[in-house]
């Protein structure tokens, strides 16, 4: 499998220029257009097909913080998202209850203006785990510590899009 930092010509970090990235992507994309490939045959179009397919893979992994850090850690040998991992900080776990038990408050409760303070919570949480990332990455801190990170991470993004879609079915 092709490295995607490579695929975009980009340097493998967690920081990213967005819009090099947009760039790379759409210059990539462009090369294996379907117009292009109508008059070859099926097996040029069939790559092309697969090649578009994992182009929209990495510029999807590289877009997001946590796929992007994940990713990161994926090309140091060390699966972030093992499910087999279950040790995680006693605090943090806490805080996990702590949350989705507020979420179903408010969710039984109907609480609209709770439900925007607590995706503002949780959003700031994203932020800080992202920005405590970078750091890490950056410093070259230790891999355990950075795949704890990422599965906190994990754990925020899931919890902002339950509250996401709370929000959507109440509007």
């Amino acid at each position: 499998m092709q490295n995607y930092f490579e695929l975009f010509d980009l340097e493998a970090t967690f920081e990213i220029d967005d819009q090099a990235l947009s760039g790379a992507y759409q210059a990539q994309v462009s090369k294996f257009h379907p117009d292009k490939f109508a008059s070859k045959s099926a097996s040029e179009q069939l790559q092309a097909l697969q090649n578009t397919s994992l182009i929209n893979s990495a510029y999807d992994a590289l877009k997001s913080p946590l796929e992007r850090a994940g990713y990161l850690l994926t090309l140091q040998d060390i699966n972030p998202f093992d499910e087999k991992d279950t040790h995680m900080d006693s605090h943090f776990l806490l805080e996990q209850i702590e949350l989705r038990e507020q979420l179903e408050a408010i969710k039984s409760e109907k609480d609209e203006l709770g439900l925007d303070d607590f995706i503002s919570n949780i959003q700031t949480h994203i932020g800080d785990n992202v920005a405590s990332l970078s750091n890490s990455f950056a410093n070259s801190e230790d891999l355990a510590t950075m795949k704890n990170s990422v599965r906190e991470l994990k754990f925020y993004e899931q919890l902002k899009k339950e509250a996401n879609r709370l929000m959507d079915e109440w509007l």
